[in-house]
Order: C-alpha cells, then structure tokens, then sequence
C-alpha cells in the first residue's frame, strides 16, 4: 500500500516511521511489517509486487488494464503515474472496494461505507490475481449481494484492508467506545464514517466514573473479566477491516468533570480530532458524564455526538402523557406509554462497514492487561487463582458468538419459549443477555431477527420491553440500586445471620434447586430468568435477608449483571419496588415447572446424583439405607437445611411487611389500601403538564405521593374496616398465583412420592434377599434382578409423570 502511495523511494525512507506505533501496540505485527520491508529492499526482483499493485488500482479506476508490462517497462514514470492514479481514487467518495470485489461499489448497494476512502484485498494466490483480470480487459462482473442481513454480516466480516490516508486528509474522528463492541447496527460507527475523515477507535476505562454514586456495584467481578474478553474480540474485528482499538486507563484523580474528559482532552490536542462520537449510556450518573464532556469539549470548540442504540426506546423520552400513572411499573403501562407517545421510529438495523479510514498517526495508548480487568488474585505461594476458567469454557465472548448464539436460538429453543422457557434442564432460552449488556448485539437487530423467524413468540420479544422498562425506572429513580422505593419498607427488620448469606451465596442451603442455580452462577457466571426467582424468592421469603445483599452478589457474580435489570428485579421481589411480585417460589415445588426429572440438580449437584428422581429435590425424605447407597451424608457429602419449617418463615416475613404498613400508614392510600410512592421530579412535571425547569419549581420543597401496584394480601381500607374479611384482609395470607387447588396437587404429590419411595425401597429389599438366596443355592438370578436395578422409573411409570398443574385422580 505504500508503495502504491508513496512510490519506492518515499517508502524506504518514510516506512519505518509509519509503523512505528506499531511498536507499542502491536509488537508483533510491527515486527512482521518490519520484517517485509528488509527483505523487500535486499531484494532485486521483488518489483512484481509494485506491478501488481499498479494494476490493480489502474484497473479499479479505470474498469479496463492492458496486458501485464515487463519489468523493465516499469520505471519511475510509471510509479509517479501509479501515485497520481491512487490519489485520484482516495479523493472519489463514491469508489470503495471489498473482497472479491472487482466493480466500484459505488453503482451498486454496499453494506454502509458512506465517506470511506478506498480498500481491497491483496491476493494471496496467483489464482486469486488471475480471477482479476479476464484475457479480453473486462473486468469480471460482481457477485449478486446476498439479500438476508445475517448473509451479508457474513460477508462483511471477509478481512479488508482499509489504505492509509493522506497526509492532507481532514482531522480524524475520535470514535468513543463503551458498552457498544460491534461492527454491525452500530449508529456511532456509522456516523463516524459519514464524516469522510479517518477514524480512530478508542476505549476508556474509568472505574470511578462505572461505579457512581452510593453502592451499585455496576462492575463486578465476572462483568470485567467478559469486559476483558469482548474488548480483545472486538480488537481483533477492527484489525479485519483495517482499524484499531487504541486503550487508555483514565487516572484515578477524577477532577470535578471526571477523568475522561482529560483523557478526550489530550487526544484531541495530539490528534488533531475536530469531532467525538459516542452511543449514549443512560445510567443518570454516566449521562452526567457525558453531559459534562460534550459541554466542555464544546466550548473548545470540538464537536461530541451521541447516538441512541443502547435501547429501542430512549428512557428520558419516555412519556407518561395521555396515559397517565396508574399501573406504573408494569410492563404492560409502559408500553401504552411507548404506543402512546412514540417517538422516533426504532429504524431499520445497520450493516457492518468493509472498512475503517486509518489515520496517519496513531495516538499511543496502554496495552489491554493494564486496564486491570480480568487480574486473577495470586495464593502466598505465588500461585494464580484462575476463577474464571469455566466461564471462559462456558462462552465465546465476540460479537460473531452473539450472532451464533441468537441463529441457534431462533433455529431451535424459540419454538419452546413461549411453554418452556422455566425449564432449568433444557436450553430453551436465548441466553443473549451478556451480549446485549456489552452492545455486541443490538437489541434493535434482535428484534428484527426475532420478527423474522418463523415462531414469533411475543413472550421472547416482551423480554425487550421489561429491559427497556428497568433503564425508564432508572432514570426516575437514581437510587433505584439501593434504596428501597415504598419509604416504609425501609424500616424491615431483616435477619442478620450472616452465615446464611453466605450458604446461599454458595450453593450450601440444602436445598438442591437453590444450590445447582447459585453453583451455576458461581462457575458459569450465569442462570435463566426462572431461577433468579426462584434463588431470589428463597433469600427474601425464606432466609428474609435484604434485598440488597441478593443484588449485590448477582452484580458481583453475574457476566450480564446490569444495574437497571437487577435493581429493578431485586426491588420488587423484596416487595419495595414499583411493582409486587405476585408469587413466591417454594424451592421444592418450583421444581415441578422447572426440573421435573433432577437433570438440572445432578448436573450442578453431583453428590446427589444417585438419588431417585421422585426425592433428589428433598432429600430429607430419602429412607436410610436409600441414602447410604447414594453416597448422601447430610452435613458431610451434602450440607443440612439451613432452614427448617419454611412455612413458618415466610408467615414471618409478609407478617413484618404489614407491621411496618401500620407504623408508616401516611404511605398507604385510605381508599386503596395500595402503598404510596414519592413521585420524582419528572413525572411531576408530565402530569402538570410543565416543562422540566417549571415542574422543579412548582415541586421544590413538596412532596407528590403515587399509588402504586400493591399485593391484594397487604391492601386494607382503612376508611372501611368493618368491610368483608375476604376483599379486606389485612393479613399475611400468601396468595398470589398459589392457589387452593395446586397447594391440594403439591400436597398429595408429597405424599404419594414419599409412599413411592418406600414401596421402592421395600421391593428392592426383596429382590436383594432372593438374590443372595438363590446365589447362596448356587441357582441363577431370578429374571428381575439380572439387570441392574434401576434408579429413574421408565416413562411408562405413572409415578414418574409430573401432571401440569392438574388434579391427579385418588381413586
């Protein structure tokens, strides 16, 4: 290429200081680039290469090239005209070139390269270079460009060379990477192609400005290492198409406009950058941030664009006019509020570029490992801990794994989601969610690929508006994270043994469902939405531990931990958030729905593998000597019940929520009985119908209370108390989707294992008496017992079969 660019002479003489980043931020290819050029000025007959690259660029402007010149034919003149003809090329915007490519992309529909200057591929085959040009002059004719999007991301991830620009060219774009690593339906990445300058990637790590305010944990252990991982995949993407990605570690002396904006400050100073180009975060405390930049880098005369794409819908344009409040919370208001109000159009999902424009000079930046991501602690031995091996076996971390993981789901587990999705012991979920933290997968390309595939099941897709619901609760509540919403909730007596905390953090409870969902998430750095109930509902309802400690493990633990989602979840589950969890799942009885069979359980607790399906998740109810054929020692093999009437607990639980109602009772509506809700700032203003800076007037010093969504158990009228006991309860009977009928189906499906169980175990007896009978003897082994005995009942076995929901018959 700089041979092409410059000519021979200009090339051995500027080379060198050209790659001479390189040094620093890739030492090996500085090494290989450096390699070429000494063999290529030792040698003689090395000058094929210029006469191949000359004839390429003639051909590509010209759409026509002679027979191939001798050598000798190839002088001076040849190579200034070769200058001038790639110069002419740069400077036409509407020239671009890709693999295979031999026709201008321009007169066709490529996969977005607005602005872009020229790139090819060098041929790496004498066949390839033959394929270029026909034995008549004409160029070959252009492949037909694949219509489905997934073809043609397929297509554009062919590695392309992206020519250096000019020394005339105009000031780069700084391109400002943060939880958007990928090349495909990337806004900023585009925009930043439409300027027509060269394009330098960045990413900033600032640990203080990630964290905010009060205690969010917004980067936990597991998120950095896939932080750690998804930024040297992207890494690898850029380099395909021609590009960088420069690191930089932001000091830790956070100034009062943070520590980024130096950082962006003393780029634009070296670079010579005019313009910086960001996707927006809405976390409040990063768009602070980010607010903060974009005026100080104005006033410098520096333009800084930020480009929506984190989610389908923008939270802070989210609207409750015309809609109004009731219901908040949920996801079904938040979507009349999205329908009501549009806004802007969710668009159509963006094709990755061919190429990136590379700058003269690239800014020196650190390498990855010193961002500290992924640092695994080190034994007094000297010894590393690598506690991140099985999440490193569980995932592929690049953008190209995001895509091979939603065709798989579209091409498989969709067409179970709708039914199936709580399975724990089949993959019927998606398991996109780390993707789609980190933006390696846009949620606007999910959803159209989600619409495309054959089974659309609106459960799969609603997904999308719950993530969108968490980031709008976000921005209304910045305290969202760990301060309880309902005030009453606040003054919760909760246990405070800290040695169940960490048995459930664990996976030492001694109960295998919650255990295999917790020693999932400590290996793996992952479980399904279903058992974050489940694992939830236990810390809250059983063990009534806080809330916050259940968030704070899950951000710490977690490769998708998001502070949004699970601040959201964790609120309403400890019964403080915008909305009540109508449920409670019965760390048994959950079983039914979601490990029918035990698979889930053996394979995260393989101490108890051995163990019949019918009592694998209550093994308290194993006989004896059923249990010493398992291998199961509770205390030693396997860990006892840290709690044993649970029952009891959760009486204790809803029982301390309704006290402190009473005590709190200015936050309980006298007509609905609901809780009520300080109303922010924001909605305030909505309501008024007052634009943000009247509504903070009219709202200074007061204080607006909100009914919102209140479980039936917890409402009581107090202006009626003399009212029916059945619509005006006032008591901690746990209702919700825990019916008469089930509670009927559980119970005698208890008794009917246990009674299962010992019939089993009684004909087992039996078997094993005649057995050493006959062997004693000296007779053959009865026809029953010449297999091995089994453990897991056939299908055809009625005490195998889970009903679904129904009544089993007693006659």
């Amino acid at each position: 290429m700089c041979l092409s660019v410059l000519g021979n002479q200009e090339t051995r003489s500027e080379f060198l200081s050209i790659i001479k980043p390189l040094s620093t931020a890739n030492i090996r290819l500085h090494s290989v680039l450096r390699s070429l050029y000494q063999d290529y000025f030792t040698k003689t007959e090395d000058d094929e290469l210029e006469i191949a690259l000359a004839l390429s660029l003639l051909e590509m402007k010209e759409n026509q090239i002679s027979l191939p010149l001798k050598k000798s034919e190839f002088t001076e003149q040849s190579r200034s005209k070769t200058k001038e003809t790639f110069l002419d090329i740069e400077n036409d915007k509407s020239l671009s070139f890709k693999s295979g490519d031999n026709q201008s992309l321009g007169s066709s529909q490529p996969p977005y390269i607005p602005g872009s200057s020229a790139s090819f591929t060098i041929p790496t085959t004498a066949s390839k270079s033959d394929q270029m040009i026909r034995g008549d002059g004409n160029v070959s004719e252009k492949p037909k460009r694949p219509k489905s999007r997934r073809q043609r991301r397929k297509a554009a991830a062919q590695q392309v060379v992206g020519l250096i620009r000019s020394p005339s060219a105009p000031p780069p774009v700084l391109l400002w990477f943060r939880r958007d690593l990928r090349l495909c339906d990337n806004p900023a990445l585009i925009g930043s192609l439409e300027v027509g300058a060269p394009v330098i990637p960045i990413f900033i790590w600032s640990p203080e400005e990630e964290e905010g305010p009060g205690v969010t944990v917004a980067m936990g252990g597991a998120c950095k290492y896939w932080l750690h991982q998804a930024l040297s995949c992207f890494r690898a993407s850029l380099e395909q198409i021609g590009s960088h990605l420069v690191f930089f570690k932001a000091s830790n002396d956070v100034t009062e406009v943070g520590s980024s904006l130096n950082t962006l400050k003393t780029l634009v100073k070296e670079t010579g950058a005019q313009s910086v180009m960001a996707n927006a975060l809405y976390e409040p405390w990063l768009k602070e941030r980010d607010d903060a930049v974009s005026s100080a880098l104005q006033k410098e005369g520096v333009e800084f664009k930020m480009f929506h794409s984190y989610c389908l819908r923008d939270p802070f344009s989210v609207s409750t006019e015309g809609v109004g409040l009731r219901g908040i919370g949920s996801v079904s208001h938040f979507m009349s509020c999205c329908r009501q109000n549009p806004g802007a159009a969710v668009g159509v999902p963006l094709d990755p570029p061919v190429s990136l424009p590379s700058p003269a000079h690239w800014p020196q930046g650190v390498p990855l490992d010193a961002l500290g991501l992924a640092r695994m602690p080190r034994r007094k031995d000297g010894t590393i801990v690598d506690w991140a091996a099985n999440i490193r076996k569980s995932w592929d971390f690049s953008e190209d794994g995001a895509h091979a993981r939603l065709e798989a789901f579209l091409h498989d587990g969709v067409y179970r989601y709708e039914k199936e999705s709580g399975r724990a012991d089949a993959p019927n979920t998606s398991s996109l969610s780390p993707y789609l933290h980190f933006g390696q997968l846009s949620p606007r390309w999910l959803l159209w690929d989600a619409k495309g595939a054959r089974c659309r099941p609106p459960k799969f897709q609603r997904k999308l508006a719950w993530r969108d619901l968490a980031y709008w609760q976000l921005t209304l509540f910045p305290d969202l994270p760990w301060e309880s919403l309902r005030p009453p909730y606040k003054a919760l007596r909760w246990n405070t043994d800290r040695s169940h905390l960490k048995a459930w953090q664990k996976g030492n409870t001694g109960y295998p469902l919650v255990d295999a969902a917790m020693r999932q998430l400590w290996l793996t750095g992952w479980m399904n939405n279903y058992m974050r109930h489940v694992v939830a509902s236990f810390l809250i309802a059983y063990l009534h531990l806080p809330w916050q400690e259940g968030y704070r493990w899950f951000q710490d633990t977690l490769v998708d931990a998001d502070v949004a989602i699970d601040a959201m979840m964790w609120q309403n589950g400890g019964m403080c958030g915008l909305d009540h969890w109508n449920f409670v799942m019965h760390p048994v009885d959950a079983a039914m729905t979601c490990d029918p069979y035990g698979s889930y359980v053996r394979k995260w607790c393989p101490e108890l593998s051995d163990l019949p399906d019918e009592l694998i998740h209550k093994p308290w109810k194993c006989p004896a000597s059923m249990l010493r054929r398992a291998g199961v020692v509770f205390g030693q093999t396997y860990p006892e019940r840290i709690v044993i009437d649970l029952e009891e607990r959760r009486t204790k639980s809803l029982q301390d929520v309704a006290l402190v109602r009473k005590q709190f009772q200015q936050y309980v509506d006298k007509r609905s009985g609901c809780d009520l809700v300080p109303l922010p700032k924001r909605l305030v203003s909505e309501a008024l119908g007052l634009s943000h800076r009247d509504g903070a007037v009219v709202t200074e010093g007061k204080q607006f209370l909100l009914p919102v969504i209140t479980r039936m158990e917890f409402k009581h009228q107090l202006e009626d108390p003399d009212a029916d006991a059945a619509s005006n309860p006032y008591n901690a009977v746990l209702k919700g989707y825990v019916s008469r009928k089930r509670d009927e189906t559980i119970a005698f499906l208890n008794e009917r294992d246990f009674t299962a169980s010992v019939m089993y175990e009684g004909a087992q007896r039996r078997e094993r008496l005649e057995r050493d009978h006959r062997r004693l003897e000296g007779l053959p082994p009865p026809p029953s017992a010449r297999g091995k005995a089994r453990r897991t009942p056939t299908a055809k076995d009625r005490f195998s079969v889970v009903p679904g929901g129904a009544i089993v018959s007693k006659n």
